[in-house]
């Protein structure tokens, strides 16, 4: 017999951390890592399990709700995986997320907080999005209502997200506030199809069934991408295309690919163009970007366009720059400042990004670029310098890992004047800067939200040689 799980009662809820959760403490000041709680709630607590200096449970009551409370905007909030900040007041969410940032470099980086300016937030807290993934499931996702009614339960088949920790059930979303509304169009459209002919969704335990995810992308220029994937060839394929591209006409580039494997990736598949372009256009500033079904892209235009700013501010050009950009991915940085500078080399590990740069090199006419694929900490070598001469800047912008140590030991060697770092995570950032700090004086930081209703947060930082 299992052993009872405790209760504790009237917890403060003090803070947020890392993937949405809340931190609460009790009198005795231990700690409780909870879901759905904002700081300013008081809540009594199921305890599920003990780790070595925290708790990590469920809310099981509201004694007392906080002043930064809102009514999420979503039907699905709470159930599906995102948005898990709806329910904070959105000057709260920038006011964490600033502390986040301001937490990170003073007890990591060492950072002196002064240099940090007050966030720059979205200027569209909904429909921000660019890129949404659907998931079609055999399983729905019930709600905790649902699991303990004594009524019976329409266990139909799922398209929608995956609820938290559940690989194989989606939630069955009817309207998502995440990007332009011919997104709900298409995916509810795709549902009654799918319904109607009576087509199979995929069943992620036995890798059985047709439908099995679908991926929309737009562009503020109006150009929207459709991409269906499906477990296995079936005749029903193309008739269902067919009847997509004569309700959609706004869909400009429509992608098929057929993925048997047991994960769900395309990015190593065959995807096929059944109709339009092979791909959609953004802008941002004066370049555009070509983006195909494997490209990567900030995921909220409006807010890279900010992010792209704030790295043209930092870097003060004067028009006679070299550039070393760093994690490239298809160029996005490096296309946009290259007007400004002398010459910008990139840097990225895909190689299929650095297919997408030069061609975009090429599709804006731009001409002092030069890309290269393959792991920064190897390309980027005392030869690879003494080739391409040494930079007056170098921009990175990392994945939430940081930089390789091996990195930043170059940089350290390269001794480039200033160094402008774009991260997604103030933590290894803090850390990578710590480091750096050795040669290098942090001048000045930008917060910038890119993701409203979630932790998530970008900060920019300008750093100096000493």
């Amino acid at each position: 017999m299992g052993r009872k799980k405790k209760m504790v009662y009237d917890v403060p809820v003090v803070d947020v951390a890392d993937r949405g959760k809340s931190v609460a403490k009790d009198a005795e000041g231990k700690v409780y890592f909870i879901d759905k709680a904002v700081p300013g709630d008081v809540v009594d607590i199921l305890v599920l399990k003990k780790k070595k200096s925290f708790f990590q449970g469920v809310v099981k009551a509201y004694k007392k709700k906080s002043e930064d409370r809102v009514e999420a905007k979503c039907e699905h909030f709470g159930v599906c995986g995102g948005c898990k900040w709806q329910h904070l007041d959105y000057e709260a969410q920038l006011r964490f997320k600033s502390n986040t940032v301001l937490n990170a470099m003073k007890r990591i980086g060492k950072v002196d907080p002064s240099v940090i300016r007050p966030i720059k937030r979205a200027k569209e807290i909904f429909n921000y999005r660019n890129k949404l993934e659907y998931s079609f499931s055999n399983k729905r996702w019930l709600t905790e209502a649902e699991v303990q009614s004594e009524g019976k339960i329409n266990q139909s088949p799922a398209l929608g997200f995956h609820a938290p920790g559940a690989f194989d059930k989606v939630v069955d979303v009817q309207t998502c506030h995440l990007q332009e509304d011919l997104s709900n169009d298409i995916r509810n459209f795709v549902r009654s199809y799918t319904h109607e002919h009576n087509l199979e969704y995929y069943d992620a335990r036995a890798h059985t069934g047709l439908m099995r995810n679908m991926i929309l992308r737009n562009t503020s220029l109006g150009q929207w991408m459709l991409i269906m994937s499906f477990a296995h060839e079936d005749e029903a394929v193309l008739p269902m295309m067919k009847r997509l591209k004569e309700q959609f006409p706004q869909i400009t580039s429509m992608h098929y690919v057929i993925n048997k494997k047991f994960n769900d990736t395309i990015l190593d598949q065959d995807i096929i163009l059944y109709h339009g372009e092979p791909f959609i256009v953004e802008q941002l500033g004066d370049v555009q970007y070509k983006i195909g079904s494997k490209s990567f892209f900030q995921t909220n235009t409006a807010q890279a366009n900010e992010l792209f700013e704030t790295v043209v501010e930092f870097a003060n050009f004067q028009g006679n720059e070299n550039v070393y950009d760093l994690y490239t991915g298809l160029g996005s940085i490096a296309l946009y400042v290259s007007k400004a500078v002398k010459h910008v080399t990139g840097i990225e590990e895909v190689e299929p990004a650095i297919i997408d740069a030069r061609e975009n090199a090429r599709f804006n006419g731009i001409e002092n670029t030069t890309f290269y694929a393959g792991d920064v900490k190897d390309i980027l070598t005392p030869d690879f310098s003494e080739k391409h001469g040494k930079p007056d800047l170098v921009i990175t912008d990392p994945p939430r890992v940081g930089m390789h140590k091996d990195v930043v030991q170059t940089l350290l060697k390269l001794e480039a004047p200033r160094i402008v770092y774009v991260s997604c995570n103030p933590a290894t950032q803090a850390r990578d800067l710590e480091l750096l700090s050795e040669k290098y004086e942090t001048k000045v930081m930008q917060p910038v939200d890119m993701f409203p209703h979630t932790h998530h947060i970008e900060n920019v930082a300008l750093l100096e040689l000493k």
